[in-house]
């Protein structure tokens, strides 16, 4: 149930990156290319394939490692203070 739970938190943090991708595309569609008429034309999408791989696989595992830190408990645990020296 502890990984069924991180995981869909690693899920749910892909898709509020992808969501905040198509917000920012959206925008330069709307504003910046009617305005400019930068229509990125050079821009190759198999040049950046393996990044956006990269930095997907990479907020899954970050959103999962935060879920499991969550739900596990940990977050809600109360730290260990070191003593004090005299």
């Amino acid at each position: 149930m502890l990984i069924f739970e991180s995981l869909s938190l690693g899920t749910f943090a892909v898709l509020v990156v992808m969501a905040g991708v198509l917000v920012l595309v959206g925008a330069y569609v709307y504003l910046v290319w009617p305005l400019t008429g930068w229509d990125l034309v050079e821009v190759s999408v198999e040049k950046l394939d393996l990044w956006s791989e990269f930095a997907l696989g990479l907020v899954f595992m970050a959103g999962s490692a935060a879920g499991f830190w969550c739900f596990s408990g940990a977050a809600f645990r109360p730290k260990k203070r070191a003593p004090r020296s005299p």
